[in-house]
């Protein structure tokens, strides 16, 4: 129908531009579309369908809008209101209402959405989405959800993670294909949609006549857009046009968002052939279509498609419109394929030409290939949609667009046959492409979503070929950077390889083609399909063969390389991913007997290519030398589909093995990267660079190893197993190179290897063979055990975190196997093999994570030092873990000294595999055991005790597998003719070990010591004549032997081996072939080589025996245990030889030696009977004594050295004990000054740089190293109990109203609102927020000592942690941070005795004495006229002081800079220090004594620096608070008639620790006891009063009266001064007659405490009134005075302190209920001064009722202070915080924190919030904790710390169920507080330690 209609408009006669109604005349939209639907809905709407085309015409032209975008007048002129983009607006809008059909268009949504069937969630997102995964729930493994279906569905105990989005995703929620039902969200689990409604017809039938004319606009606005110019078209442009079609497909989103009903309409009109055909055929009259038709062929064909009619005529009908894509092979015939691929080939040319020696490789590709590459032809909207989406680079916005389609399942077939079909050309584009990255991205966020799905994939692959094009266009994308390879024949060879030097490698842009091929093939079905597809296996296997080989290094043997590529990176990238994964795919379905087929045509296609490979390098039977490549992936192919096939499928080996030729060439190249890793590690490739060590670490690495040694190794153990033993191992000797040194002769010529790499290379070998023989991975291990292995060998290495353990046990690499890691059987392992280590904390600071460490039965059966060497990246782990295998020896007992690599039992070979232990069994190598053996017994050079360790392993592990036993007799006759064989009579170890061998011949170079020693004279003749007798025999039986001449090779190999090795042979081979051995010399060589004949006569036995003596350095040390003791032949596994050295070793295997046969044992003992007589003495010869020397010297050094660090170790822990040891009172500097010694004279100082110690003078002053900071710590503490939590919803917010800060800041600018300014600022403290504080580490210097210290860090151009031009510096002893030096004063301790004495004055002339001593100005010893270097320094300290903290937390006075405001900053620094000390003593002085904070205190110099400073302000003594303390003022009724002028605050208002400390500060220094003490009991009245006053006002109307009236009765006793009643019977009375208490409403009386006051109550509230000051008066007096604090229960600490302070007569001690009253010591009449106090309150309350009282109510009492309270689970906090929008721009934040003190929640590093260069999260750190700040990072859960201009990262405080962090939310894995560490976070901030703990400092540059 609506088809019809379109045509019918298509066709119409008249112009559309023609209808266009003038603009004022605009018709009312909704009443067009009301007209409209109306007249669509009658029966017969042809009318209706033309007259809305038409309008469609008209106003979705896509003629005018590009036009307009050019040309904004011409647009205005045509009526589209103006401007560019406006034309499209009204487009938008029109299609809006004809949507709605007349209605409002939200209205018409939410229709629409009521029809929604939401079976699926398919929420769309973008990279760096926070999705979750759950494996538990997943089927397919690249399930995901969104946050709010993982949080809405039950994932409890499950094992998900969360992860941030690298490239995109669509939640899976409801898809039953991807997931487990189980694990659907609440929304999603409703099935059936039987429960919605049918949708109305008319509802959507707008929709269904609007769509396509919308989308046909969309896009020939695409086709306008894009200009195919002669190079590839600029960014630019494509994002012009994609930005003004921005709201277009915005609008298109937005209709997929209102649920199925829309989106099936979508489908429709998306699938729909004829409408497109229609619409966008080019026929017809409108010009424009047809031009936009054109644009459309330009563009296919420029892209190197063609459109399969060209030729044809339009308008045609296809054979038929339900065939697939590739049924049109016809018609690519008829274009001419081979045109069409030169000029593509052309095209791909352009860029590369440079690259000279190219070799370019043509596929010989059939059409059916060809037209999977070219051939596109487009008969929908979805397939041209696709097309431009390719084209313009997969924007967005489209890629969003087309999957929010996916939840359709129409659609989702379409959409994912069209992206099929248009494969090939996605490959083309992506390479093109600039932006690779992006697209990649952007492809595998649209693929994942439609291959991850089976049936879907299914039935693409059937229906569409998807194996065929995948494989194809893999296979094209390579072939563009193919080379020749230079592997072996660099002339002939017709092999290529990818370049790896190239971008598409480099880059890894193959790598969405390849993922998807691995998603593909994670199927079963699919999978199937693969492997039975005989032509797909041909082809992959030649796309594999172009990676064989490639990346293939040479070795530089003159000088290093300039310029070292990087090229390995890729290479191992490419064959992990686009060979190894796919492999291990395929693997994953070949587990079963059934699957037999499969293995089978994979091994004989990998052979096929692998014989094609031989064949193309020219290779015949020797590797060319000195060059490896490290990638073999045919070879690893042929080997792992060869282990399954033993291992699941039940395959006979034989049948999949090729002849023996071509296991011996298959051989080959594994076995030259096993001797070129030897040969890397030597140092031979040292001239290559570190890249080929980075190669050799890769090919070994967790990663790759099981995709890459692992083969190798398994398949030269196959080939062992199947060929020729004596060949086997000849040839591993050959390839390592040590042939030559194989000899018994001293001295030898090698002419392949230089003498310094010989030792290192024989270990490798001999490390080779036993890691070969002893590695059962592939051999008949299952999984678990294989699991058990790999977990045992890293936690031996080291203790590991559970994630680096999942890390580093190869897995699988192909993550769709279904093997997971953290599986079941991981965890059950883990359990079983080691023990958990809960995080724990060092005392520095370090955090340790939680860590699995082996347990010790472990140690004791499961450590395998062979398994271990297989997988150590770095050398050093191995000797890492023999170290930890010693400790644990020793720390059990079971072994003292240095222990060798235990030998650990094998589990039993499969039976396909028994071949590989003849190797153990052939002549050869127990030729080289017994030479190797010899050659150490006689100390030849080159020799280790590693090669006597592997040495003694290949005997034992022939011992354990040696052949069924021979009975010995048999053995034994016919010994003597058998005997001339060669060395040894048969190939049985067993046997072999007892043969006795008399005479070595040996080619030796003249100047060695054999060839003089053996004059021909000496030579005995019976000697030779037994050589004579033995040449006849070996004769015959050379001609006897048919065997022999089978293989020319192995023979070949074999004769030269026998030659080389032995240039001996035995009494047997003495035919001497001079052309051998001068083929071997090298043509230059020095010295000539001569035969001489070595006497030998011994037995591998006997040899073993004599290494025994040797090992233990005595004679006949060696005594066969079962002489003693029988029993030990019976049950030989003896605990007793698990464990131990060499000599443990030794006596282990002649056990088993004895054990095997009865003449073994036999002959053991014969051997012993011999007293061994002592070994020849040996000559030396001079450059053998040289390098001994040098041993011997580099010994003495080495124990030197360690004798020296023992040392100084032991001194460094003397020092650390006496500096560092808090709790030993020896190292007390600081206390020196004040402790009373009546015998020395003055404090004396250590300078911890000079090392000199003497007194601190004024010309050379001493000073402390402190550490000055800015601290707000204290203006944190808060008055209620309840914990501030976190902010983690909306309504919790924190507001500060109840800080100390806070509370302070409104105390005063109410004070400076009424009261003079100057008063104000001595009646509080500041401090509270940006105080300095000031710590010390205790050592001292002497500052000019200091200075030129400063100097040379200066000149230090080492990179500090910290800036020494802010005067930072680490003390020069302790390392401690510190910026700046405390200059001690120089005092006497004598002095401080006389002050001290008590004296017997009473307090009224003590009074006098301090107002006088207050009044004179600087009375100090040191005068300030003369200006000495101590008054400087202190100057400059108090410089020091000022600056640690910003202007705004020292300037509080209205006039900036007046000398009252220094005056208020200085005492206010005392006040903060000594808070500081009482919060951290707890809050109260209960534990007493000189704590840990008094033993670093350096208040006692502070004091005196403040004082001095304080002397220079001298308060006019009219205003000296001293004087209306002490005494009765007359004139107190004329300050009530000057109103206007502003009065000083009343006394009561003072806050009286101020009090306190100005007093104090203005005596001259130091203070004597008695005066400090009068000072004392004087504020004490004032304090008690101010109590008194709190309680009259917070107490209620009634109780006052009471009060009043019980106080007035007791007014005449005798001590009614020091009774609390009368006294605040007194204060009511006084008060009263005030408005103090009159203004209270009713509403008041709610907030006063409704209990009664009883008088304990009372007595309790005014003692809580008074013990801060008295806390913080006696920490002042311990100071001062140095008297120790005494302990107490908390409920006496009042008393305890008031009699310590000296306020509690010595008398008052027994009275039981004590009384705080008892203290007061009135030095007027107490009811004179109190009225006088009470007057100045009444006459401001007349005015100011209200804030005067509000000024009594000071809280005394703060809580210590805490940082936030954190939720449990970090997953809370994460939600809310990283999705909430910054406040400046209402972005969502890159990097959102918080801050933990305030919880304020910051931009880090967020440039919208940067202030002046400051950004957020440094100037919150200034304004929140004066310059320190400690923030959580939301999407890291790590703690940052902001410390001034330095941060460091602190560490996680969340950690997850294994105890471990996970920074940046890697792993995902939930995480839960750990409260130990928050509790060492809190305490690092409250001690003010972040700079002494955390180390790692780095500068912001105020950017964070």
């Amino acid at each position: 129908m609506a088809a019809a209609a379109a045509a019918a408009a298509v066709g119409g006669p008249q112009p559309p531009q023609a209808e266009m109604p003038a603009p004022g005349l605009a018709l009312d939209k909704a009443a067009t579309a009301a007209h409209l639907k109306a007249a669509l809905s009658r029966p017969d709407n042809r009318a209706g369908a033309e007259e809305l085309q038409a309008l469609l015409e008209r106003v979705l032209s896509a003629e005018r809008p590009l036009a307009a975008a050019a040309d904004g007048e011409e647009a205005a002129a045509a009526g589209g209101g103006g401007g560019p983009g406006a034309a499209e607006e009204e487009a938008l809008e029109w299609c809006k209402c004809l949507l709605a059909g007349g209605g409002g268009y939200d209205e018409f949504c939410a229709a629409v959405r009521a029809y929604d069937p939401a079976a699926l969630c398919g929420l769309v997102w973008t990279a760096n989405f926070v999705a979750y995964r759950c494996r538990t729930c997943g089927i397919s493994p690249c399930m995901s959800l969104c946050a709010e279906c993982f949080h809405q569905g039950d994932h409890t105990g499950h094992d998900f993670n969360m992860f941030r989005s690298q490239a995109g995703g669509a939640c899976d929620c409801g898809d039953s294909n991807v997931m487990r039902e189980s694990g659907f969200c609440k929304r999603h689990q409703i099935k059936s949609s039987s429960n919605i409604p049918c949708v109305p017809k008319d509802l959507l039938m707008m929709s269904e006549f609007v769509l396509p004319r919308f989308i046909f606009c969309l896009i020939q606005y695409l086709r306008e857009g894009y200009n195919e110019p002669a190079d590839v078209p600029s960014e630019k442009d494509l994002n012009k046009v994609l930005q003004l079609l921005e709201p277009q497909i915005s609008f298109l989103e937005d209709l997929t968002k209102m649920g199925g009903a829309m989106r099936s309409v979508l489908t429709q009109v998306l699938t729909n052939q004829q409408s497109y055909k229609d619409l966008t055929s080019g026929l017809g009259e409108n010009a424009y279509a047809r031009k936009s038709h054109e644009k459309y062929l330009i563009a296919l064909k420029s892209s190197g498609l063609t459109y399969p009619e060209d030729k044809l005529v339009y308008g045609i009908q296809e054979p038929s419109a339900g065939t697939s894509t590739l049924a049109v092979q016809g018609f690519a015939g008829a274009t001419g394929t081979l045109g069409q691929l030169d000029s593509s080939d052309e095209e791909d040319q352009d860029g590369s030409q440079g690259l000279g020696k190219r070799k370019r490789v043509k596929l010989s590709s059939n059409t059916k290939d060809q037209s999977i590459m070219d051939v596109l032809k487009h008969k929908s909207f979805l397939e041209e949609l696709l097309f431009w989406t390719i084209k313009y680079e997969f924007p967005q916005k489209m890629v969003t667009f087309l999957l929010n389609m996916l939840p359709d399942q129409e659609y989702k077939v379409a959409f994912t046959k069209t992206f099929v079909q248009h494969y090939a050309f996605i490959m083309k584009t992506l390479k093109k492409s600039h932006e690779s990255d992006t697209m990649s991205n952007r492809i595998v966020h649209i693929s994942v979503q439609l291959f991850s799905n089976e049936e879907l994939a299914r039935q693409v692959t059937e229906e569409c070929q998807l194996l065929d094009i995948m494989v194809t266009v893999l296979l094209y994308m390579m072939e563009s950077c193919l080379i020749k390879s230079e592997l072996q024949d660099e002339e002939n060879s017709l092999h290529v390889v990818v370049n790896c030097g190239e971008a598409l490698l480099k880059n890894n842009t193959y790598w969405p083609l390849v993922s998807d091929f691995i998603n593909i093939l994670s199927h079963q079905s699919v999978a199937k399909r693969f492997l039975e597809d005989h032509g797909l296996l041909v082809t992959w296997m030649n796309f594999v063969s172009f990676f064989q080989g490639m990346n293939l290094n040479k070795r530089e043997l003159n000088e290093h390389v300039e310029f070292e590529s990087q090229t390995y990176y890729a290479a191992f990238a490419a064959e992990l991913e686009a060979c190894a994964q796919p492999m291990w795919g395929l693997l994953s379905h070949c587990k079963i007997r059934e699957t037999q087929e499969y293995t089978r045509n994979v091994v004989r296609y990998c052979l096929e290519a692998l014989q094609d490979w031989f064949d193309a390098i020219n290779f015949v039977d020797e590797p060319a030398p000195n060059q490896v490549t490290f990638h073999l992936p045919l070879h690893r192919y042929y080997a792992m589909f060869l282990s399954k096939a033993v291992k699941c499928q039940e395959l006979d080996l034989d049948s999949v093995l090729p002849d023996q030729e071509m296991l011996m060439k298959l051989m080959i190249h594994p076995l030259q990267i096993q001797a070129s890793l030897a040969e890397i590690h030597s140092n031979m490739w040292v001239r290559n660079g570190l890249q080929i060590k980075g190669q050799a670490m890769t090919y070994v690495q967790s990663h790759f190893c099981n995709s890459m040694i692992d083969p190798d190794i398994y398949l030269l153990q196959v080939c062992a197993s199947r060929l020729d033993p004596d060949y086997f191992i000849s040839s591993v000797f050959e390839r390592f190179k040590v042939v030559d040194l194989l000899t018994m002769a001293s001295q030898h010529q090698n002419t392949v290897l230089d003498a310094e790499h010989e030792r290192s290379m024989l270990e490798g070998a001999l490390t080779f063979l036993v890691i070969l023989l002893s590695l059962r991975l592939h051999l008949g291990m299952s999984d678990d055990e294989i699991l058990r292995a790999e977990m045992v060998a890293q936690l031996c290495m080291n203790d590991r975190t559970h994630s680096s353990l999942l890390d580093l046990i190869p897995e699988n690499p192909n993550p769709k196997s279904g093997i997971i890691p953290g599986s079941y059987s991981f965890e059950s392992v883990l359990s079983a093999v080691a023990d958990f280590k809960a995080p724990v904390f060092e005392p520095g600071g370090s955090m340790q994570q939680g860590m699995y460490t082996p347990k010790a039965e472990v140690w004791d059966h499961e450590f395998d030092p062979v398994m271990v060497i297989l997988r150590t990246v770095y050398r050093r782990d191995v000797q890492s873990a023999m170290d930890r295998y010693t400790a644990f020896l020793k720390q059990s007992g079971k072994f003292p000294g240095n222990p060798w690599p235990p030998y650990k039992k094998r589990t039993p070979l499969h039976p396909s595999y028994k071949g590989l232990m003849r190797l153990l069994h052939c002549k050869t190598l127990h030729i080289v055991l017994f030479t190797l053996l010899y050659k150490i017994l006689m100390d030849h050079q080159n020799l280790s005790e590693h090669v006597l360790c592997m040495v003694l392993y290949l005997i034992e592990l022939g011992l354990e597998n040696s052949a069924e036993e021979e009975s010995d007799e048999e053995a034994s006759v016919g010994g003597p003719e058998r005997c001339h064989d060669s060395w040894f009579p048969g190939s049985n170890l067993v046997l072999n070990m007892r043969h006795f061998i008399n005479y070595v011949r040996v080619r030796v170079p003249e100047t060695a010591p054999e060839v003089k020693r053996d004059s021909p004279a000496s030579t005995s003749s019976d000697s030779l004549g037994s050589l004579q007798s033995s040449r006849r025999p070996k004769v015959l039986q050379r001609e006897n032997s048919g065997t022999a001449q089978v293989f020319s090779l192995v023979a070949e190999r074999r004769k030269k081996f026998q030659e080389i090795i032995n240039r001996s042979s035995s009494e047997a081979n003495q035919v001497v072939r001079p052309k051998t051995s001068n083929k071997w010399s090298a043509p230059g060589s020095a010295p000539q080589l001569t035969t001489a004949i070595l006497e030998i006569k011994e037995s591998i036995l006997s040899l073993l025996i004599k290494l025994h003596h040797k090992l233990s350095g005595k004679q006949n040390s060696y005594y066969p245990p079962w002489l003693d003791d029988i029993e030990i032949l019976i049950q030989p596994e003896i605990p007793k030889y698990s464990h131990g050295d060499g000599i443990t070793a030794v006596e282990r295997i002649l056990l088993k030696a004895a054990l095997q046969s009865r003449m073994n044992k036999r002959i053991i003992e014969e051997i012993c009977r011999k007293v061994t007589p002592p070994v020849p003495p040996k000559k030396i010869t001079a450059a053998e004594k040289k390098t001994l020397d040098k041993e011997e010297r580099r010994q003495k050094a080495r124990e030197r050295q360690q004798k020296l660090l023992a040392e100084f170790a032991s001194r460094q822990k003397s020092f650390m004990e006496t500096a560092m040891d808090v709790d030993s009172p020896e190292s007390d500097i600081p206390m020196e000054i004040t402790t009373a010694e009546p015998q020395v004279s003055e404090a004396v100082y250590d300078c911890v740089i000079c090392g000199q110690s003497g007194p601190s003078s004024e010309d050379r002053p001493t000073g402390l190293v402190v550490l000055l900071q800015a601290s707000s710590v204290l203006g944190q503490c808060r008055d209620n109990v309840e914990p501030k939590k976190l902010p983690i919803t909306e309504e919790e917010q924190i507001y500060p109203w109840d800080t100390c800060a806070a509370v302070h800041d409104v105390r005063l600018s109410l004070l400076q609102r009424y009261f003079k300014d100057s008063s104000c600022l001595l009646a509080v403290s500041i401090g509270w927020e940006g105080g300095v504080y000031v710590q010390t580490c205790g050592h001292t210097l002497h500052i000019d000592c200091h200075k030129s210290y400063m100097e040379s860090l200066r000149n230090d151009q080492v990179l500090q942690g910290f800036s020494v031009d802010k005067g930072e510096f680490t003390c020069p002893l302790c390392r401690q941070f510190a910026n700046s030096v405390l200059p001690c004063y120089p005092g006497s301790n004598v002095e401080n005795n006389l002050w001290q004495r008590p004296s017997n004055k009473s307090i009224q002339d003590l009074i006098k004495e301090v107002e006088e001593l207050q009044g004179r100005p600087g009375a100090f010893p040191v005068s300030i006229s003369s200006e000495t270097n101590l008054s400087k320094e202190m100057e400059s300290v108090m410089k020091d002081i000022k600056n640690t903290t910003q202007k705004k937390y020292r300037d509080y006075s209205k006039t900036p800079g007046s000398p009252d405001n220094d005056f208020l900053f200085m005492y206010s620094v005392a006040r903060t220090n000594l808070e500081l000390e009482l919060i951290h003593r707890g809050g109260n002085l209960c534990s007493g004594g000189a704590s840990t904070a008094g033993k670093r205190s350096c208040l006692n110099q502070l004091f005196h620096v403040l004082a001095l400073h304080m002397r220079l302000y001298s308060i006019d003594s009219e205003y000296n608070p001293w004087r209306k303390l002490t005494q009765l003022l007359e004139e107190m009724n004329s300050q009530l008639g000057n109103e206007e002028q502003q009065s000083e605050v009343p006394i009561l208002y003072h806050d009286v620790t101020s009090l306190l400390l100005i007093q104090i500060l203005m005596m001259p220094q130091p203070l004597r006891k008695d005066h400090f003490t009068c000072i004392v009991k004087v504020l004490f009245t004032l304090l008690y009063t101010q109590g008194l006053v709190a309680l009259s006002v917070k107490c209620s109307e009634e109780d006052r009266s009471a009060w009043k009236h019980t106080g007035a009765l007791k007014k005449n006793t005798c001590d009614a001064e020091k009774s609390y009643e009368v006294l605040l019977s007194f204060v009511v009375r006084e008060l009263s007659k005030g408005k103090l208490y009159h203004e209270e409403g009713t509403q008041e009386c709610a907030t006063i405490s409704p209990v009664a006051w009883s008088p304990e109550s009372t007595e309790k509230y005014l003692q809580d009134f008074c013990l801060p000051f008295l806390r913080i008066t006696s920490l002042l007096q311990h100071h001062l005075f140095g008297e120790d604090l005494p302990s107490c229960q908390e409920e006496e600490e009042f008393s305890v302190l008031s009699s310590c302070l000296g306020l509690l007569p010595t008398f008052y001690q027994t009275e039981h209920p004590f009384i705080s009253a008892s203290c007061l010591d009135w030095p007027v009449p107490a009811f004179d001064i109190i009225s006088q106090w009470c007057f100045e309150i009444n006459s401001f309350t007349e005015r100011h009722a209200e804030q005067g009282k509000a000024l009594l109510l000071q809280e005394s009492r703060w809580k210590l202070p805490h940082l936030l309270q954190l939720p449990e689970n970090y997953n809370t906090i994460f939600q809310y915080y990283h999705r909430k929008t910054c406040s400046v721009c209402t972005k969502v934040p890159k990097d959102p924190a918080v801050c933990l003190v305030c919880g304020t929640f910051v931009c880090l590093k967020g440039l919208c919030c940067k202030q002046q260069s400051y950004c957020e999260c440094v100037l919150h750190s200034q304004n929140c904790g004066a310059g320190t700040g400690i923030f959580l990072l939301i999407n890291a859960s790590v703690i940052i710390i902001i410390r001034g201009h330095r941060f460091c990262l602190w560490g996680s405080v969340y950690l997850d169920a294994h105890g471990e962090e996970d920074r940046d939310l890697r792993r995902g894995k939930p995480l839960y507080i750990c409260k130990e560490r928050y509790k060492v976070l809190e305490q690092q901030w409250i001690s003010h330690t972040f700079d002494h703990i955390n180390k790692r400092w780095g500068p912001h540059y105020n950017g964070l």
